[in-house]
């Protein structure tokens, strides 16, 4: 009979390795995750990514669109412009003063009537003294004639020389100033007024338009 006797073993037996997943391994082991290595990788893209949009969304204008030196819709591509568009409230009722005087000279005003009909009762009174026909016809509308038109001309004159002031002031104030469209318009109106005003009642009243009717032998 075999007295020998084998001996238990002094360490239990190992249990069977259970199977680990893959995120278990990597930390077992002690790196990182797949998964979480993706994900730091996409946050550091991002990062990235946004530090290198902030400058070009700086630089963008408001419509999110970056400013061109070379557009000229731009505020830097913009020239200033050489001439500067001023208009006063002086400069505007010049000009429209100037060619109400040179209509109303053309078409008579209350001042050049009255003093035509005052004329005319001078001449009535001066007519019985007269010896003459040519005398007598001076005496009563001559007179009354060419006051009239010395009165409107004085009034076209006034207006012309409005109407020149007006037109000739931006040049003697701030360079590069003009005045707007209409202004000149108006003033550019009351001259033509102004010189046709002129024109006509001193060619009456040197008697070369209109001159006095001869009485018959």
């Amino acid at each position: 009979m075999d007295t020998t006797k084998t001996s238990a073993p002094l360490t239990p037996e190992a249990d069977p390795a259970e199977p680990k997943t893959p995120a278990q391994a990597d930390r077992a082991d002690g790196s990182t995750p797949a998964a979480t290595k993706a994900d730091t990788t996409q946050a550091e893209t991002d990062v990235h990514t946004s530090d290198a949009e902030a400058p070009a969304e700086a630089a963008a204008g408001p419509t999110g669109e970056a400013d061109d030196p070379d557009d000229p819709d731009t505020p830097d591509g913009l020239d200033e412009p050489r001439e500067r568009i001023v208009g006063g409230v002086g400069a505007a009722a010049s000009a429209i003063v100037a060619a109400g005087l040179g209509l109303v000279a053309l078409s008579g005003t209350w001042v050049s009537r009255v003093i035509a009909e005052r004329q005319t009762l001078i001449g009535q009174i001066e007519s019985v003294n007269a010896t003459t026909t040519e005398a007598k016809i001076d005496a009563l509308y001559g007179d009354a004639w060419h006051l009239t038109a010395l009165v409107n001309g004085v009034v076209s004159t006034l207006a012309l020389l409005l109407a020149v002031f007006v037109l000739a002031r931006p040049a003697f104030g701030v360079p590069d100033r003009v005045l707007p469209v209409w202004i000149r318009s108006i003033a550019w109106a009351a001259v033509a007024l102004g010189a046709l005003g002129v024109l006509l009642f001193g060619f009456m009243y040197f008697d070369l338009l209109l001159p006095m009717p001869k009485a018959a032998g």
